[in-house]
C-alpha cells in the first residue's frame, strides 16, 4: 500500500455536469444516437482546399450557439475553443446549483481544464507573421485566444472564480487529467469545489497531425463507417470537438447545501512511458489503470464497465486492449464512445466521464460504432457492439492514453447515498 492511498483525505462528488458533442447536448439526445447508432462522423468540405491532407472525416458539434450575456466585450478574448468551455462550464454550475454561489469568488472553488491548444486561427495569424514578415491580423487578444490556457482562464474571467487554475494541455488526456487534478485539489483540501474538464475545436490543423503519422481514416466517401476501435477493418481515426464539465465537490459541503449528487469520484491514476511520444506502451497503460485501483481502494472485480479510448489506430487499439486484459481478463464489458463522436482530443476525457455517469445511472451501456469483426491481434475483452447492453453497475474505469506517453485512467461510482 501506498502513502497515497493509505490517506483518503477528503470525498469528492460531482454535483453538476455539462457538455457539447457532435451527437448531442444532453443525455436524453446522447443515449438516443448511441442507442440508434446514429454517429457524428461528416465529410467537411472546407478541408477540400488542404493540399496533401488525405482525411475528410471529422466530427463537429453542429447546435451551438450562445445566449445574449456573451457579448462582443466577452468574446473578444473567446475563441470556439474557449466559447464551448466557458458555456459548457456555466451550464455545469447552474446544474450544480452554484452558478451564484459566493464560494466562486471565495478562493475556494478552482479549475482544472484543458486543450490541446487554443483557437486556430488565432495560432494562423501568428504563422502569418513568422512566414510573411507582418502582423497584419495581430491584436491584443491573439495570444489570449491562442495559448493553451485559454479555456481554464476565459472560464474563471467569465464566470468570476477566484481559486487555482490547473492548465491540463495535454492532448488526448487534457479531460481526464482535469477531472483527475480536480480531485486530487479538493481530496487533499486544497479546495471545496472545482470546475473539471476539458475541451476542443475541430480543426484541419488537428486532422494534419495524425494524417502525417498516417493515422487518420480516409473512408472519405463514407463517413457512417468509421471510425472503427478494434474492429480488423479500421482505417484510422477521425478528429471531433466538443467540451465536457463535471462539477466536483467536497462530499460534506455538497450535503450540508442539499446538493444532487450525481457521483463519486473514488480514484486517479496518471502516469508516462518515459518511453516514445507517440508509440503507446501497453505496460505503463496497464500500471495507470492498476494505480487508480489502488488509489481508489477498489479490486478489478469491482468495476462494471471500461470506458476505452479506443481511437480505432492499429497500434493504440492493440496496446490499449493488452493492457486491459492484463488487469481485467475477458469478463468486464467495454466499449469506445470515440466511434460515435471521433476523437474529440482534449474534450475526450471529460465527455467520456459523464457519458459512463450517465450509462450507470441508466442501467444501459452503449456498443462500439462499426465493431463488426474484432482485430485477431486485439486482446480478447468483452466488447460491447450494436444495441449495447443493459448492465446493473456501481463502479466503472474510464481510460484516456496521449501522445507523450501520458496515461489516465478515472474510477467512478454511482451515488447511492452513502
Amino acid at each position: 500500500m501506498t502513502a497515497t492511498s493509505s490517506i483518503r483525505g477528503h470525498r469528492v462528488v460531482v454535483t453538476g455536469m455539462h457538455g457539447f458533442s457532435p451527437i448531442g447536448n444532453d443525455w436524453p439526445t446522447l443515449r438516443a444516437n448511441l442507442k440508434a447508432g446514429h454517429t457524428g462522423i461528416r465529410y467537411i468540405e472546407e478541408w477540400d482546399k488542404y493540399d496533401g491532407l488525405n482525411t475528410r472525416l471529422g466530427a463537429p458539434v453542429s447546435d451551438f450557439t450562445l445566449p445574449k450575456h456573451y457579448n462582443r466585450r466577452a468574446l473578444r478574448s473567446m475563441g470556439r475553443v474557449a466559447q464551448l468551455a466557458t458555456r459548457s462550464s456555466e451550464l455545469a454550475l447552474e446544474a450544480a446549483g452554484l452558478a451564484d454561489s459566493s464560494l466562486k469568488e471565495s478562493g475556494q472553488m478552482g479549475i482544472a481544464y484543458g486543450a490541446s491548444a487554443g483557437e486556430p486561427d488565432a495560432v494562423a495569424d501568428f504563422g502569418n507573421m513568422l512566414i510573411n514578415h507582418s502582423t497584419d491580423g495581430l491584436n491584443a487578444n491573439s495570444y489570449i485566444r491562442m495559448m493553451a490556457h485559454t479555456a481554464p482562464v476565459n472560464i474563471g474571467v467569465f464566470l468570476g472564480i477566484k481559486g487555482r487554475i490547473h492548465t491540463t494541455s495535454s492532448a488526448c488526456t487534457s479531460g481526464s487529467q482535469g477531472i483527475g487534478y480536480a480531485y486530487e485539489a479538493i481530496r487533499f483540501g486544497r479546495q471545496t469545489a472545482m470546475v473539471a474538464g476539458g475541451c476542443e475545436e475541430l480543426s484541419a490543423a488537428d486532422a494534419a497531425v495524425f494524417d502525417t503519422l498516417f493515422a487518420t481514416s480516409t473512408c472519405n466517401d463514407h463517413p457512417e463507417r468509421s471510425p472503427r476501435p478494434f474492429d480488423a477493418e479500421r482505417d484510422g481515426l477521425v478528429i471531433g470537438e466538443g467540451a465536457g464539465t463535471l462539477i466536483l465537490e467536497e462530499l460534506e459541503h455538497a450535503r450540508a447545501r442539499g446538493a444532487t449528487i450525481h457521483a463519486e469520484i473514488l480514484g486517479f491514476g496518471t502516469n508516462s512511458d518515459g518511453r516514445h511520444v507517440t508509440q503507446p506502451d501497453a505496460n505503463m497503460m496497464e500500471a495507470a489503470m492498476r494505480m487508480a485501483l489502488e488509489d481508489a481502494g477498489v479490486s478489478a472485480s469491482d468495476i462494471g464497465y471500461v470506458s476505452a479510448h479506443g481511437t480505432a489506430t492499429e497500434r493504440g487499439d492493440i496496446a490499449e486492449s493488452h493492457a486491459t486484459h492484463a488487469v481485467f481478463g475477458d469478463g468486464t464489458p467495454i466499449s469506445a464512445f470515440k466511434s460515435f463522436t471521433g476523437h474529440t482530443l482534449g474534450a475526450c476525457g471529460a465527455l467520456e466521464a459523464w457519458i459512463a455517469i450517465e450509462m450507470m445511472r441508466d442501467g444501459w451501456f452503449h456498443g462500439t460504432a462499426n465493431l463488426e469483426n474484432v482485430d485477431p491481434r486485439c486482446a480478447a475483452l468483452d466488447y460491447l457492439r450494436a444495441d449495447g447492453r443493459e448492465i446493473e453497475t456501481d463502479t466503472v474505469m474510464s481510460n484516456n492514453f496521449a501522445f507523450g506517453g501520458i496515461n489516465t485512467s478515472l474510477i467512478l461510482r454511482r451515488w447511492q447515498g452513502d
